[in-house]
């Protein structure tokens, strides 16, 4: 069948930029097909050309070193536009070529197929050359042809069946890590450097998409690989390789120019976005890795670490950060402790519960004890909650953790009420908790498991999280209440709440942050903010415990100041339930 080759160079041109094939890496699924055309037709050289505005670029070449020739001097210029193989049986014989780049190195035969899209645009040709004049066979030139149809198979496939982003059009992740180990195939001694662009924070994309709608992710990723595009140049391969991340691979002399890079990038990028006409600004961030090709191992690992980089720069309020061996050791880690964590949660002795007691000022009456949750490590050791807790609260492990915690607490609850010893149990959750539909159902079906009254439970949260509580956050705190059970607000004082907050959540208990309470014998600003705190929070009807009492001096200044219960070192450390149960003997005595 006659295929139809539309004869508009302006339409071809833009059809060719638009499948982004043009200075991209080289790529083994189109490198295939020329060493077959090479073999198959027995001819020492075949090439993948694309016909560009002044230029023919390789896209695959099988036995020659050139990566372009001038478009005027080739005959795939002629061949694009050829409704059958393009033929040159012998280029010094023909007046187009006897000049041309080709027959001066030697070259004498050329034949080539067209590569042409199914709406009819001629991109280039899979072309082979030999250095001695030819014929060709019906057979070779419908082998041509054949492998010409796969080549644009694999454009199509490469375009359409995971390979290109569909918001922005540009490669994505998986052409990446092709393009790359293609790279690392080709040239094992270069130097790269990775940067990523990172073009906003999560939080502002979230609160993006619920003001403008999801269309507002799409626009702007589209707008910022445009914004690059012009500041990098259009020799740069944009790789969109997350909703709204992009990379770039250069050579190891941009290092040097690195931040001065950043900066332009940077500037191009926060000029103010219209979308809808509401203007937008962007917030990018950027991580950069230097690396040796010779080093790729696993393409995925490059990707992770400039990720880490640029996830560093965003922590550290940075317009870039490199890449180093330290941070992605803390990364690394990170991602193992969340991996062990369930394995931790399934039985193991790892996790355990010690228990701090909380003391009344008035009387000296042991009125309770916090929960606090300790992991020990196989191989790395102690934990500290202020590590491993944060991962657990990023990820669904916060949810399994928590009932563990409430299951163990409970247990062990239970056991001290049958000595008729034990009033109260302080447990610590997060906002994610609460964000749970049914944790107040799940925390009743906890309680009636082990035999325990909700009045002998006080649920802890820290003011940080305030800000971020939602509706049904607040319709769990109210039922918990309902319940019976106590309700506090955790470390007080260092958070970001305001006195609406206190207003609004049915809390009864204000626990103040113990880094006002350590200095608290000898800042006398901290003397003024504590008091004032207790006074506040006792006209609202709060009970106060301070945390974290290690001298005498904050003790007596406390009691004064009518605190009404006390904790800390000072009283007892974090204790296990045996040590806990002598804690208590010699507390009655």
């Amino acid at each position: 069948m006659q295929r139809v080759i539309i004869e508009n160079e302006a339409a071809r041109q833009n059809a060719l930029r638009n499948l982004r094939l043009l200075d991209t890496a080289p790529s083994e699924s189109f490198d295939r097909i020329t060493r077959l055309a090479s073999r198959l037709l027995g001819a020492p050289v075949s090439t993948i050309s694309l016909t560009d505005n002044d230029r023919q670029w390789f896209k695959s070449r099988f036995g020659v070193d050139l990566a372009e020739i001038p478009r005027g001097e080739a005959p795939c210029s002629y061949a694009i536009y050829a409704d059958e193989v393009f033929v040159v049986r012998d280029m010094l014989a023909d007046d187009r070529f006897k000049d041309s780049i080709l027959a001066n190195a030697g070259i004498r035969f050329y034949a080539g197929a067209p590569l042409i899209t199914r709406t009819g645009y001629a991109l280039g040709t899979l072309c082979v050359v030999d250095d001695k004049p030819r014929t060709v066979t019906d057979d070779e030139r419908h082998l041509l042809v054949d492998l010409a149809a796969m080549v644009m198979t694999q454009i199509e496939v490469q375009n359409t069946i995971g390979r290109i982003h569909p918001t922005s059009g540009y490669p994505n992740e998986y052409q990446f890590f092709e393009d790359l180990e293609d790279l690392a195939r080709r040239q094992p001694e270069r130097q790269t450097v990775g940067l990523l662009i990172e073009l906003a924070s999560p939080q502002q994309i979230t609160h993006g998409l619920r003001v403008l709608g999801a269309a507002y992710a799409e626009e702007l990723i589209r707008s910022a690989t445009e914004a690059i595009r012009r500041t990098l140049g259009d020799e740069i391969q944009i790789y969109h390789v997350g909703p709204t991340r992009c990379l770039v691979l250069l050579d190891q002399s941009a290092i040097v120019g690195i931040e001065a890079l950043a900066e332009r990038l940077d500037g191009s990028l926060r000029n103010t976005l219209l979308f809808c006409g509401v203007p937008v600004n962007l917030d990018p961030v950027m991580g950069v890795y230097v690396f040796a090709l010779s080093a790729v191992e696993n393409p995925r690992d490059i990707m992770r670490r400039l990720f880490n980089a640029a996830d560093d720069a965003r922590k550290t309020g940075r317009c870039l950060a490199l890449y180093t061996e330290m941070g992605d050791r803390a990364h690394a880690r990170s991602f193992r402790l969340i991996n062990d964590m369930r394995d931790a949660l399934t039985g193991s002795a790892d996790f355990r519960l010690l228990y701090q007691p909380v003391v009344d000022f008035a009387s000296g009456r042991c009125t309770g004890a916090e929960a606090l949750l300790r992991w020990r490590h196989k191989t790395l050791g102690d934990v500290g909650p202020a590590e491993f807790i944060p991962l657990a609260e990023g990820t669904a492990l916060i949810r399994p953790l928590t009932a563990w915690v409430l299951d163990t607490a409970m247990g062990q609850l239970a056991e001290w009420v049958k000595t008729g010893r034990f009033p109260k149990i302080s447990i610590n959750i997060s906002m994610r908790n609460l964000e749970e539909s049914d944790f107040a159902e799940t925390l009743a079906s906890v309680l009636d498991r082990h035999g325990v009254g909700a009045g002998m439970i006080q649920i802890e949260f820290t003011e940080s999280v305030l800000v971020s509580y939602s509706a049904r956050a607040l319709d769990q705190l109210r039922v918990l209440k309902e319940m019976g059970v106590a309700i506090a607000i955790d470390d007080f004082g260092t958070g970001y709440s305001g006195l609406s907050y206190l207003q609004q959540l049915p809390a009864t208990v204000l626990k103040i942050d113990q880094s006002f309470i350590k200095s608290l014998a000898v800042s006398e600003h901290d003397q003024k903010l504590v008091h004032g705190v207790i006074a506040m929070a006792h006209d609202l009807g709060y009970r106060v415990v301070a945390e974290g009492i290690e001298n005498h001096e904050a003790y007596d200044m406390l009691a004064a100041w009518n605190c009404d219960e006390a904790q800390g070192y000072l009283i007892a450390p974090p204790l296990a339930p045996v040590m806990m149960d002598e804690w208590l003997e010699s507390a009655k005595g």
